[in-house]
């Protein structure tokens, strides 16, 4: 008999941590655009979308499970064409999270310079098709809490261009956003990038303009020693400059390395060259970080971190199941996705209050 009052109680305090308005921009996002048939408020509306995306339930399930709640009594289909108009409410919702949660991370880091993770991970949708979304996605060190995403499909591929970021951001990532357009902007921005090298697309130059020759540099780095090079690249008629780290991997990590080079060039229909198996022996890791700012060991032990959001990612397929999207058309998949990355954050926030849980249970408003 207590279960029903405490679902509404469970409710309340989750419904605390969502943005301001939550409920009146499901009319302006067309979510609600007027209360029909059994669906007649916005409450009743999210709460039945987090019982199928986030509770894992097929529409039915989802609406079985609500009737037995005394929730509300809804086909399966009604459900599905309010989550099909859903997609833009539930973006909305996600994007103030982040930013909210995001004022609560720069407050709580003391002064020390926000470090950010930018990644992204591909959706698949049913059917022999192959990847049809994209998830860009920024995690936040060391709270480990997502600062930015965005949803977009196939063909839009990883960039910093893409990251919005502020004066005194330091941004990791890994070499498939090697590109000299994307450091350029980071950089004019006043952020700064630890990056891994791509080489074949991010051509460096010494401090005469010459090109640099990476097998010269590296051929006699010892294992264990890290190699700390001032270089410059060329973007749009502008010289900038960085710091190229370089650490040497043990003989183990130097034939997986260069065996998974050698499949990559065979797939796409090339013989490798010797030079690519040669420097992937090697971990390569651009950085606008000053020498002030620490060594080259320091700027490579911070780019170990990258490898956090991969943990986030299998975070997200494994307990969320992000990573196969059960719709078939494009409004009905964003809104599941979104719906997916707002447990996601409702989660976290979850997480962040319980560090510092209070006795009575909720957070205090007002």
């Amino acid at each position: 008999m207590e279960l029903p009052d405490l679902q509404e109680e469970a409710w309340e305090v989750l419904a605390g941590f969502l943005p301001a308005e939550w409920e009146a921009r499901a009319k302006t996002c067309a979510a609600m655009r007027r209360a029909r048939g059994q669906i007649q408020s916005a409450d009743v509306l999210l709460r039945l979308i987090l019982l199928h995306a986030a509770g894992g339930l097929s529409l039915e399930q989802a609406a079985l499970r609500a009737r037995e709640q005394g929730l509300v009594d809804v086909s399966p289909v009604a459900l599905f064409k309010r989550l099909r108009t859903s997609g833009p409410w539930l973006e909305w919702m996600t994007a103030e999270m982040v930013k909210e949660q995001s004022k609560d991370w720069d407050a709580a880091v003391w002064g020390l310079r926000p470090i950010r993770i930018l990644d992204s991970t591909d959706i698949l949708e049913p059917g022999p098709r192959g990847t049809d979304w994209r998830l860009h996605y920024s995690l936040r060190l060391p709270q480990l809490s997502c600062d930015f995403l965005k949803v977009t499909d196939a063909s839009e591929g990883e960039t910093l261009k893409r990251l919005p970021v502020r004066r005194g951001d330091i941004v990791l990532a890994d070499r498939g956003y090697s590109h000299r357009a994307g450091v350029a902007q980071i950089l004019k921005q006043g952020a700064d990038v630890v990056v891994r090298l791509n080489s074949t697309v991010f051509p460096l130059e010494g401090a005469a303009g010459k090109a640099i020759s990476l097998v010269d540099e590296v051929k006699g780095l010892p294992i264990g020693r890290c190699l700390d090079k001032a270089v410059w690249f060329t973007h749009e008629g502008r010289r900038l400059a960085l710091r190229l780290c370089i650490i040497r991997k043990t003989r183990a990590a130097t034939k997986r390395a260069q065996r998974k080079a050698a499949d990559k060039s065979r797939r796409q229909g090339h013989v490798p060259q010797p030079e690519t198996l040669f420097l992937a022996g090697f971990v390569m890791v651009l950085t606008s970080l000053p020498t002030q700012w620490g060594s080259a060991r320091k700027v490579l032990e911070l780019y170990r971190h990258r490898w956090q959001v991969e943990l986030a990612f299998k975070r997200l397929k494994s307990l969320l199941a992000l990573g196969h999207v059960p719709k078939s058309t494009d409004p009905s998949s964003r809104a599941w996705m979104q719906a997916k990355i707002l447990t996601a954050l409702l989660i976290e926030r979850l997480i962040t209050e319980a560090r510092c849980f209070s006795p009575w249970g909720y957070k205090l408003h007002g």
